[in-house]
């Protein structure tokens, strides 16, 4: 009933690629078949409608038909992946799950029935109004995961509105509200999603050229690595036409450089928040930081510096903590921002802006200029305590070359002096041996 418009265009569209999976074309017909026989396996299996379950899986043929065939049945989902693996069971245990669907690497599903009974308000008040919903856990990275419940008929409207059939790379998670967007923006359209095993610079750049995807919805983190490995240079990317880029703040140094090596793609920041969905977004240029955000099912206003957005489609609650709207119901993204007319600048969460003797310095625009040095593969920076400024500036460095601390503290300063305040630029340095970001390339700049 609620996605009778997506498997529409599994009919109208049977012929055609719908899904590419581990180099294997299936067609909106083989999709279609899949999710009616999910649907008999999920009344086989004795999940009844309106029930809580977790989905741990990636973008697969089986994961696909599963959430859709879930949906179906106005269960309320709760999505994991990868990503969360370590916390599989605190996430099922917040979420109420009563079943447990998981997927192995090879597609193969195994069912759970927790004993389990969903009695949270925000769950019993889905299941009054007999539709499906869907929870999505927070990245965590600015605090503890919080369990973000949608109805998800809400989500599903905006994908109602008829656009562009493109060939688009499953990039986000499967269960980050970028992922879910990617997937239902190219299935109710009549695209093709295209997956990868490793979401590595060499596998994307070979996918792309294997299946001339159009799209790539990614992360500022991952277009400096695929600068920096240059996995570019072997592969043809000619049919790239835009790269769609959000998650975390763009160092504008990144965005230039990015600009320069592919003129001819397109770049589009975009905004999204899992307590609120996908905006959509226009960026004044392809290499500006400054966006539009918006869209027919949202409002937009800035409160002391801070964004707060009204969406339709916006979460009902919390499961784990306590409703962040405001009382005419508005969501404090507490995202600082700039405002220019009809555009605004993202500067950074509340929570990482780091205050130097009075003075507010955000991570992303430290890191900008850092990354720019020769050799410096990642930069992370966080506050560190300081008895005279109450805080100072601390910069974790990748690097790829053998320099000592001391030599590069040198080299850093000497490269900064003009580029930064003296208070931005950072007083401790470490040097690290691992990547600074997470499975869903995202910046890991505390812990």
């Amino acid at each position: 009933m609620y996605i009778d418009f997506i498997l529409n265009q599994f009919k109208e569209n049977e012929n055609l690629d719908g899904l590419i999976w581990r180099n294997k074309r299936y067609s909106y017909k083989s999709m279609l078949e899949n999710y009616d026989s999910w649907k008999r396996r999920i009344i086989n299996e004795g999940i009844p409608r309106g029930s809580v379950v977790a989905l741990d899986a990636d973008f697969s043929p089986t994961s696909v038909a599963l959430l859709l065939a879930l949906i179906e049945s106005n269960c309320i989902i709760a999505l994991l992946s990868k990503a969360v693996r370590d916390m599989k069971d605190e996430f099922c245990e917040i979420a109420e799950a009563e079943y447990v669907i998981s997927l192995n690497k090879n597609d193969e599903v195994s069912f759970i029935q927790s004993g389990k009974i969903a009695q949270h308000e925000l769950l019993t008040s889905l299941r009054e109004l007999n539709h499906p919903g869907v929870i999505l856990f927070s990245s965590g990275s600015t605090g503890k995961s919080k369990a973000a419940v949608h109805d998800f008929v809400p989500l599903l409207n905006k994908f109602k509105v008829k656009r562009h059939a493109k060939r688009t790379m499953a990039f986000l998670l499967f269960d980050h509200i970028g992922g879910l967007n990617t997937m239902f923006y190219t299935f109710s359209n009549g695209g093709c999603l295209v997956t990868v095993d490793e979401r590595s610079p060499e596998n994307v750049c070979l996918a792309i050229e294997d299946y001339h995807v159009q799209i790539l919805p990614t992360s500022p983190t991952f277009i400096n690595l695929l600068i920096l490995s240059e996995a570019y240079k072997n592969r043809n990317l000619e049919s790239l036409e835009l790269v769609t880029y959000g998650t975390e703040v763009m160092p504008e140094t990144t965005l230039k450089k990015f600009h320069t090596l592919f003129p001819k793609v397109r770049l589009l920041q975009t905004y999204g928040l899992s307590e609120v969905g996908i905006l959509r977004s226009k960026s004044k240029s392809s290499d500006s930081l400054w966006v539009k955000v918006g869209g027919e099912e949202y409002q937009t206003r800035v409160i002391d510096g801070m964004l707060e957005i009204k969406a339709k489609s916006a979460m009902l609650g919390y499961l784990n903590a306590p409703s962040p709207l405001t009382e005419d119901g508005w969501f404090m993204t507490n995202d600082a921002v700039l405002v220019d007319g009809e555009y605004m600048k993202i500067l950074g969460r509340k929570s990482e802006i780091i205050n130097v003797g009075g003075e507010k310095v955000y991570p992303a625009e430290v890191e900008s200029v850092v990354q720019l040095m020769e050799g410096v593969e990642e930069v992370a920076v966080s506050s560190e305590t300081n008895p005279i400024t109450g805080q100072m500036i601390k910069a974790s460095v990748k690097l790829s070359t053998n320099e000592s601390l001391s030599e590069f503290r040198k080299r850093l300063y000497l490269f900064c002096r003009d580029k930064l305040p003296s208070y931005k630029i950072p007083q401790k340095l470490v040097i690290v041996t691992n990547w600074l970001h997470n499975d869903r390339f995202k910046k890991m700049r505390k812990g």
